[in-house]
């Protein structure tokens, strides 16, 4: 595990959002997800925002629930620890199959992970 569910923070304010924007990002179908180091700090932070372009609050609500689930399962297993993340819902999100809105986060997540951690997980030897 990566990151323990007690070393997840929420990101609340405008401008942890801002400064996780800067950093990189992973598109797909059902999900982005925003990633950036933080400085110091080995807890990992963690961000949901669903735009008007998905829908009425009701679908808007429904998009961030799934997210947040999604986060909760995955986040433990695939995400880093020292850096923040938010999900950014898609049109797609509220009506996704879950078993392919898993596997979106869970790739955006693995792509996302730097690739010294990746290279450790897989246990690639080294080249000469």
């Amino acid at each position: 595990m990566s990151a323990t569910s007690s070393a997840i923070k929420r990101l609340k304010k405008r401008r942890e959002f801002l400064y996780v924007a800067k950093g990189t990002k992973a598109v797909r179908p059902g999900v982005v997800i925003q990633a950036r180091r933080r400085g110091g700090d080995l807890s990992c932070g963690i961000g949901f925002t669903a735009t008007k372009k998905v829908g009425n609050a009701v679908i808007r609500n429904r998009a961030k629930r799934r997210l947040r689930e999604t986060a909760r399962l995955l986040l433990p297993l695939h995400g880093q620890p020292g850096f923040d993340y938010v999900f950014i819902a898609r049109a797609a999100t509220p009506d996704r199959e879950w078993p392919k809105l898993l596997e979106d986060v869970e790739t955006a997540l693995l792509s996302l992970a730097p690739s010294e951690a990746v290279g450790k997980a897989e246990n690639k030897p080294e080249r000469p």
